[in-house]
């Protein structure tokens, strides 16, 4: 019987393609937009965690306090002794050492003029150590516009429209004035050895990168570090086991009083990202929830439609003496099977729109000029085991409940008044 319908359909386009199209286009919207939340939703949790926040960081208990100022003067001393004791804990976790701090930045002119300044936000990381795997993880080869990465002490990145505000090109001279850990004025020159699109409008307006040893120079924080990031070494965020190790970590150092001790947290415990963390997670579902039943209640819709369409050849079958719970059996198989076919069509073309926007993704840049939030300007779906089989929930069942709905009208057919509704 599979087999006699599986022709039927093949062979009337008519009763079939209209059926099959919708449908397909229903589980091409549904993955589509199921694989864009989970690629949008979980690159501004990737990228917070790459730049800010790390998967754990560890720090002093009092710069945690003040995280936001940015207060080197509470960081974290005799760093040796702590990655010591992180990579014989949690040897699954890379341990890379930051310092964020904040200054003028200067661009000398000719005649000892100025050419521009502005306020810049720095970040010092390990460039020069190939084991960090910091220049990967920031994707700064990737984002350079012009030059190169630094590969001598002195050598500075900055963001390409910052270098355009400052009217400095690679190669030119930068002086950066702040304070060191101690609170005495710093004065340092660097040379510019690439501009960089970091993809992050507030970052690409006044951020530059030096490496984490002229950083240590500079503010006078020799042994020390503002924070250490720890990341899986697969650089997947599970939220889980980070919460075991910092429940760990933290407990080994309870007893001490002083405020200089370390502690560690986790991403979902800083900038909020916890509150974000939940809220992926429902929006996320919700969406898909959503879409997946107004989506069912369109097919529901086509099954009434063409089982309503077939009114008159279910009377004619049924003058000719089929059974009516054969026709109804018959109507359910032939649903399943269009909802089958429509869903592996749409199935495929919503995985491949998947992977498309997952190399691809959306620009947004123009979107973002004025932006100071840290998202990603390039927002990209993300392909999910569950993209194999959460199309076939509308497209099938929904296909075929609305054909039995629509299949109960057979059962209420009067056989006698068969023939005058021929005549019609």
């Amino acid at each position: 019987m599979i087999k006699f319908i599986f022709k039927a359909i093949l062979r009337d386009k008519n009763r079939s393609l209209l059926p099959i199209t919708v449908v397909a286009t229903g589980v091409l919207l549904t993955i589509a937009l199921s694989g864009y939340l989970s690629g949008m939703l979980g690159d501004i949790i990737d990228q917070n965690a790459r730049f800010q926040t790390g998967h754990v960081k560890v720090m002093t208990r009092a710069y945690a306090d003040n995280v936001d100022q940015m207060p080197n003067d509470l960081a974290l001393l005799g760093i040796d002794e702590v990655h010591e004791e992180l990579n014989n804990d949690f040897p699954n976790y890379t341990w890379v050492n930051r310092i964020n701090f904040g200054g003028i930045i200067d661009a000398p002119g000719e005649n000892d003029q100025s050419k521009g300044q502005g306020p810049a936000s720095g970040m010092a990381v390990e460039l020069f150590s190939d084991s960090s795997g910091e220049v990967d993880r920031l994707n700064l080869k990737e984002s350079l516009e012009e030059g190169k990465i630094p590969e001598k002490s002195g050598e500075i990145l900055i963001g390409y429209e910052f270098a355009d505000k400052l009217n400095v090109k690679v190669g030119d001279e930068l002086t950066f004035m702040g304070s060191t850990m101690y609170g005495s004025m710093t004065f340092s020159k660097f040379i510019i050895s690439g501009t960089v699109r970091f993809g992050v409008a507030a970052m690409d307006k006044g951020t530059i990168i030096i490496d984490f040893t002229d950083a240590q120079q500079m503010l006078d924080m020799a042994d020390g570090t503002g924070e250490i990031l720890g990341f899986y070494k697969d650089e997947v965020f599970m939220q889980d086991e980070v919460q075991e190790m910092r429940e760990e970590f933290n407990a080994k150092h309870a007893s001490s009083s002083d405020e200089f001790a370390p502690i560690m947290k986790t991403l979902g415990e800083q900038s909020s990202m916890g509150t974000y963390l939940d809220l992926v997670d429902s929006v996320s579902g919700m969406f898909v929830v959503i879409f997946v039943l107004v989506m069912s209640i369109v097919l529901w819709n086509t099954g009434l439609i063409g089982g309503l369409r077939r009114y008159q050849e279910f009377g004619i079958r049924l003058a000719l003496g089929e059974s009516k719970g054969h026709i109804y059996r018959a109507m359910i198989y032939e649903a399943l099977l269009i909802g089958t076919i429509g869903s592996v069509i749409g199935s495929a073309l919503g995985i491949g729109v998947t992977l498309l926007m997952q190399r691809y993704g959306i620009d947004i840049s123009g979107m973002m000029k004025d932006a100071t939030m840290m998202m990603p300007t390039v927002l990209k779906s993300k392909f999910t085991p569950q993209l194999l089989y959460i199309g076939f929930i509308p497209g099938v069942l929904a296909m075929v409940i609305g054909t039995m709905l629509s299949g109960i009208g057979i059962y209420k057919r009067e056989t006698a008044t068969l023939f005058k509704e021929l005549e019609v």
